[in-house]
């Protein structure tokens, strides 16, 4: 702010009982200079600085926020008085590892903050850490993009083309296009462990063992209360929910109808993989447990010799592989038969995920790493044979891609480019929904767009539109204003 400056602060939170909002809104402006600070109530948030041609103009762009905001149920507050959203960050050991040798790693980037987040596709490998940074590199290790979230990252999920990154802040952002946006704004009496999302549909697992079910737009739509806490197994497919907690794993019919089965595990379950038809539980009690999707029945067990934080397999569960608190990655066979323990060549592995004969693990120092998990390299480490790691370097003033929090942030265009689609936001019942008015479309179809960015009667150009399978319509790439 300028020095000698005659300052005034306006402080707005919006807290609802219900939980589903948690958040503050802080306009200062100080001469010719308005600067905007919002985010979760408790964090130190986000901030945005204008520079006006006079005073005047600056209180009115002030007086203009403040009043957008009071609209949408912000509040004068006093700063401190609410407490913070809960969020628990996931506190884990990790000891160096006791085996005889690293593991087959062709490849290590260190991001510099503990890692929980990984998700592979076939062109790109993502990896978020505790800092709020995530990284894409392609599967030689090259560094492509980096994007700057605003706090740490719980986990990295997938649903079809969309990347989304569930935060410590209570919002899950979408990362598909080149200005990610928050997707979901999960309520505050909910502290995130672990998501999963499947057609549009975001399953939430949490510190009380509870799970939360949040449709396409960002509506709860039914929630449990399991038989344990601390649930940090969260999977789902066209069948079911699977929730794995303290208590064991339980399968729920998608649309809350009830339960299908139960399983008690062998302890608590602390990370959980699936596949077509088991889901695999890694426990604090040293073990994966394979379980059947249909009936819940344990068909195998692969014990290890510390507590379980990640597991995955490869396609058909030929191979299963686990991660413990001492550093270490063991390969098993279907069976249950262990090939190999070996050490990580860095710290715990906090997650994992298989793709085309390669196993990729975050771990406890920040580190994404890419091991060789092909049948010839599993066999040559069983014999003591594994390659020479590489170091990949970050690129050198690599741009942060900060979220889109306003429609202001987006970029606008006077016409609509050639193949694009435009959305406009509408009034439905008290309700801001998005439809689609380009021709082609279904117009009675809601379109999932961030709620951050919506305003009554603004039109947007996107990309793609591609329909999904509960009657919505969900945004691929680039969101801009249409002026």
């Amino acid at each position: 702010m300028p020095a000698g400056a005659t300052v005034t602060t306006t402080y707005l939170e919006l807290s609802q009982d219900d939980g589903s909002a948690h958040k503050f809104y802080e306009v200062t402006v100080a001469d010719c200079v308005v600067m905007v600070r919002y985010g979760r109530i408790g964090a130190t948030g986000q901030t945005q600085t204008t520079t006006f041609p006079t005073r005047e103009k600056a209180v009115a762009a002030a007086a203009k926020k403040i009043a957008e905001k009071s609209r949408k149920g912000y509040a004068p507050a006093v700063p401190g008085q609410r407490a913070p959203r809960a969020v628990t960050r996931r506190q884990v050991s990790s000891a160096p590892s006791t085996a005889r040798a690293v593991a087959p790693v062709l490849w290590r980037f260190r991001t510099g903050s503990a890692a929980f987040g990984i998700h592979v596709d076939e062109d790109r490998c993502w990896v978020g850490n505790q800092a709020g940074d995530v990284y894409t590199l392609d599967h030689e290790g090259t560094v492509l993009a980096r994007f700057g979230l605003p706090d740490g990252v719980k986990c990295l999920v997938a649903d079809d083309f969309w990347i989304y990154a569930g935060c410590d802040d209570g919002k899950v952002y979408d990362l598909s296009a080149k200005l990610p946006f928050a997707a979901y704004d999960i309520a505050a009496d909910v502290d995130i462990f672990w998501l999963d999302i499947h057609e549009g549909v975001l399953n939430v697992s949490d510190r009380s063992g509870g799970l939360t079910v949040i449709d396409h737009e960002d509506e709860h739509q039914w929630a449990r209360r399991s038989q344990g806490e601390h649930a940090w197994m969260i999977r789902a497919d066209d069948r079911a929910v699977y929730h794995g907690h303290s208590g064991g794993v339980t399968a729920y019919r998608p649309d809350g109808g009830g339960q299908f089965w139960h399983t008690p595990t062998r302890g608590g379950v602390l990370f959980g993989w699936q596949e077509d038809d088991a889901v695999y539980a890694g426990t604090a009690h040293r073990v994966v447990q394979r379980l059947s999707k249909g009936s819940g029945a344990v068909e195998a067990t692969f014990v290890c010799d510390g507590a379980v934080y990640s597991c995955a397999t490869s396609p058909g569960g030929r191979f299963v592989f686990a991660a413990d608190a001492a550093s270490s990655v063991y390969c098993f066979d279907r069976d249950g038969t262990r090939l190999w323990k070996l050490g990580t060549g860095g710290g715990s592995a906090l997650s994992m995920q298989y793709r085309d004969e390669r196993l990729y693990l975050v771990t406890t120092d920040g580190s994404l790493v890419c091991v060789d998990a092909s049948e010839a390299a599993v066999t040559a480490a069983q014999q003591g044979s594994v390659p020479v790691a590489r170091d990949v370097k970050l690129a050198a003033a690599l741009p942060a891609r900060a979220p889109a929090t306003a429609a202001g942030a987006l970029a606008a265009v006077g016409q609509v480019p050639a193949g694009s689609v435009v959305v406009e936001c509408v009034q439905d019942g008290g309700r801001l929904r998005v439809q689609v008015t380009t021709e082609g479309y279904d117009p009675s179809w809601n379109v999932q767009f961030p709620r951050a960015i919506r305003e009554p009667g603004a039109r947007y150009v996107v990309d793609a539109v591609h329909a999904a399978s509960g009657g919505f319509y969900r945004v691929r790439g680039d969101i801009r204003r249409l002026l």
